[in-house]
């Protein structure tokens, strides 16, 4: 590995990379990883906490629960970005790989300590605190900390609303930690535990879509209402629904609460449909949302970044994002493009919305025969990227 990949902070040295391709040269830690392991250190020396009594939640790429191995931590992470990263980073530092959990399953405790990454999402980060106090141990503390920039509005105010004591500690390096006491707010009964709204029709079967409400938790994208790009792209997704074959196989790529995926199967229940994202409660809420829409239908679930490993299909529907944690860019976009030119049969089609600005029409020329615009309107544009060679 480089040199500057090479991760000090007190008595940890580890050489950590980020998974994947991109074409970037991103560390794969930030200054509120090493704030957060020295206030974690500290606290664990002064506190005597055992090895098994520390929980980690949203370690972004391993830095924080391989410095920690010792302490036996339960590694908790929405992103299926970090078992990547552990696999990858476990080995070149001569450990071995941890498990990583998510909140599919997350554990139950109780923990003496959680060192918490906080998310940028201030309903996602209630989400933590809540399930902290809940798994918590009466003296157990949480030390919580993020990159000033990162950090949600009235992020202090929602630590004062739901935590016992709070101690937020002198800002360095441009990041911020707070070490926090166990409070009384937990998940059973929190209102905004699920948002959701009701699925429009677009394929004039308004009666199949009445009872269509879709929920979400808290970490996944517009889980309170239709995002704009998806209302452009929706009535294209019928249309593309229509034209297949009985049995014919769809992935819905980066699924959210299931919007597109859900849409295919309300219409065709005849079609086999796949549910992939690198959100936890994303997928955990698409599952949820099949459920409670009693869809005959065929549909699986995978907690993956990217294209499901080994599968193909005839259509891929796809709302890509255009972030990763505080990283703003394409190259999501562009990783999950070439995967689908990959993942896709003969004569399969990828269905892609995007805004305008992020010329997705050239690049996606890159890994396919032919790119259509299917619709657009000031902001948005619908393409329509074709593989019509045969898979290798």
């Amino acid at each position: 590995m480089a040199s500057d990949n090479r991760f000090e902070c007190g008595e940890h040295l580890l050489e950590l990379e980020r998974p994947g391709r991109g074409g970037r040269d991103l560390r794969a830690w930030d200054a509120a990883d090493e704030l957060l392991l020295e206030y974690t250190d500290a606290h664990i020396t002064t506190h005597h906490i055992a090895p098994g009594a520390l929980a980690i939640i949203d370690d972004a790429f391993g830095a924080l629960t391989l410095a920690l191995n010792d302490m036996a931590p339960a590694s908790i992470a929405d992103s299926a970005l970090l078992p990547q990263a552990l696999r990858k980073n476990a080995g070149p530092n001569q450990l071995p790989v941890p498990a990583a959990l998510n909140w599919q399953a997350p554990p139950e405790g109780p923990f003496d300590l959680i060192l918490l990454k906080i998310p940028r999402q201030l309903d996602y980060l209630e989400y933590l605190l809540r399930w902290s106090n809940t798994i918590l141990s009466p003296q157990g503390r949480v030390v919580a900390g993020g990159m000033i920039k990162h950090l949600p509005d009235r992020c202090a105010d929602l630590f004062a609303k739901l935590m016992g004591s709070n101690e937020p500690q002198r800002a360095k390096r441009k990041a911020r930690v707070i070490v926090a006491a166990r409070g009384e707010a937990g998940l059973e009964g929190w209102a905004n535990l699920n948002k959701g709204y009701v699925l429009p029709s677009f394929t004039g079967n308004a009666a199949a879509s009445e009872e269509a409400s879709l929920l979400g938790m808290p970490a996944v994208f517009a889980r309170e209402r239709l995002d704009i790009g998806t209302r452009v792209f929706l009535p294209q997704v019928a249309g593309a629904v229509a034209r297949l074959t009985p049995g014919a196989r769809i992935l819905d790529l980066g699924c959210g609460n299931g919007v597109l995926g859900l849409s295919a199967l309300i219409q065709r229940p005849d079609l086999a449909v796949d549910f992939a994202d690198v959100s936890s409660q994303a997928i955990a809420s698409a599952r949820g949302n099949l459920e409670r829409l009693a869809v005959e239908a065929c549909a699986r679930f995978y907690h993956t970044d990217g294209v499901p490993q080994g599968e193909h299909y005839d259509l891929i529907l796809c709302n890509p994002p255009f972030h990763e944690g505080g990283t703003v860019g394409d190259h999501i976009a562009l990783r999950m493009f070439r995967q689908a030119s990959k993942a896709l049969n003969s004569g399969g089609a990828l269905l892609v919305v995007g805004n305008r600005h992020l010329g997705y029409h050239a690049k996606l020329k890159k890994d396919f025969v032919r790119v259509e615009q299917r619709a657009s309107d000031p902001k948005f544009v619908v393409l329509e990227a074709r593989k019509l060679v045969a898979r290798q």
